[in-house]
């Protein structure tokens, strides 16, 4: 396993709870739309086993083009051990990286995609958006989706619905509405849906598109394929 150490540069606070950490590229490290990484803490591996309370499984919310390793996380009053050392991490620190893969890259399949999101999760579709804008390529259209109840939401400025209606934005602030509309996407039954979120959140989205008739192999979930099966089949 190839541990990449890289120096945190910026840090943006996007709203009350939530914040950006963008790092330095370390040489060779390279990552596609949809990646997630896991980034640890000066001291992880120091001793004889990892500390997995200094390590967490972090999406990449920026791409190769931007020069710089973005990572969007809620940082809470109440928080972990490990988002308490992040959190007081001066502009410099030492973080690593490793075990980096994308379990949700763009499909190109002259599909419409639909990208399903939580809060946060939405970091996740951030460089799937930029992808597609940059190039449209076999993707019929693409729509975002996400609920927040803190209505604090995300990235603003890339998630609006551009001129040429290519791609749509949506932001609810609670469940109910958020459901509804899942169900009217769902009506496309041959659409390509991504979903992010929590576990529950997830089968919950997984169960009512099942139930329209969207068929497992359409939908998108960031999980490794055997976590993936289980969830769409279980």
């Amino acid at each position: 396993m190839q541990i990449y150490w890289t120096k945190i540069k910026e840090v943006v606070t996007e709203t009350d709870d939530t914040k950006t950490y963008y790092l330095e590229c370390p040489e060779g490290f390279v990552w596609k739309e949809g990646a997630h990484t896991h980034l640890a803490l000066e001291g992880f591996n120091s001793g004889d086993k990892p500390n997995r309370s200094l390590v967490r499984h972090m999406s990449i919310c920026t791409m190769p083009d931007e020069e710089t390793i973005g990572i969007t996380t809620r940082v809470r009053e109440v928080r972990s051990e490990f988002k308490t050392i992040l959190d007081k991490l001066p502009i410099g620190s030492e973080v690593a990286l490793f075990k980096t893969h994308s379990n949700v890259p763009l499909r190109r399949e002259d599909k419409t995609v639909f990208l399903l999101s939580s809060g946060v999760g939405i970091a996740t579709f951030r460089p799937l958006v930029r992808e597609y804008l940059n190039n449209a390529d076999k993707v019929d259209g693409l729509h975002s989706l996400n609920v927040d109840s803190s209505k604090n939401y995300l990235y603003p400025e890339l998630f609006v619905t551009d001129e040429e209606g290519r791609f749509t934005a949506e932001f609810v602030d609670n469940r109910v509405e958020y459901y509804n509309k899942v169900k009217e996407l769902a009506n496309n039954t041959d659409a390509l849906f991504y979903v992010v979120g929590s576990d529950g959140f997830l089968a919950e989205n997984i169960g009512l598109l099942r139930k329209s008739d969207v068929q497992p192999e359409n939908i998108m979930l960031d999980k490794h394929p055997g976590r993936k099966e289980e969830m769409l089949n279980g």
